[in-house]
């Protein structure tokens, strides 16, 4: 598949920079289920310039309200056990964007995700950037940066990880990784891929695209 490199916001401004990069990676017209769609700020972009065919699935029901606002089809639900009820195949794309790590079963949701859609996007927050390894060696405390802001007493992440933890993941459980991007921390891509041995070390988050293998 051509796979369609990131780059810096085609709209400056309109959207986070981070999810820029995800919208890049989505083909026209494609069928698309952002779970985990907060306000619906990706779903919208993906519909106006993108011409998705876009659903949305949320838990904050405030969010929901904003998106449904927007004239988008996004409903209220808990990803970890509504997407089982899609059926196999809906989707041409799943997106999760910076949520995997406040998952409960990051494993299970991979599964459902690439059982419901053809491919997945999934981005997250890396723990092994050098910034989080000398707050902790250094500091003794649990690290904020830009991609984790919060304190260790009021975050939802609950299962950090590094892009080794995640590239080590996908490969036991037989997922093909068929990109994968290295970010700074505004989102904008570093010059190697994340799947480059620096990556775990200067990538402060990451973005892969997945597929079942034989897809």
């Amino acid at each position: 598949m051509n796979m369609t490199r990131p780059h810096p916001p085609l709209v400056p401004g309109r959207i986070r920079v981070d999810l820029q990069q995800v919208a890049d990676l989505v083909p026209n017209g494609a069928r698309v289920l952002d779970a985990g769609c907060g306000d619906g700020t990706l779903l919208a972009y993906l519909g106006t310039y993108k011409q998705v065919d876009g659903r949305g699935l949320e838990l904050s029901m405030a969010r929901v309200r904003a998106a449904v606002s927007q004239g988008l089809s996004v409903i209220q639900g808990n990803l970890e056990n509504d997407l089982k009820d899609y059926p196999a195949g809906a989707f041409d794309y799943v997106i999760l964007s910076q949520t995997l790590q406040a998952t409960h079963r990051p494993r299970a949701v991979l599964e459902d995700m690439l059982r419901v859609g053809r491919r997945a996007i999934v981005s997250f927050p890396n723990f092994g950037h050098w910034r989080v390894r000398m707050s902790i060696m250094f500091g003794g405390r649990m690290p904020m940066t830009h991609t984790l802001a919060d304190t260790w007493y009021d975050t939802p992440n609950i299962h950090l990880c590094t892009i080794k933890d995640f590239v080590d993941l996908c490969r036991s459980m037989g997922v093909k990784i068929e990109a994968g991007y290295a970010l700074d921390g505004q989102g904008v891509p570093r010059r190697f891929s994340a799947l480059a041995p620096q990556a775990n070390l200067f990538g402060e988050q990451a973005i892969f695209v997945l597929s079942r293998v034989g897809v």
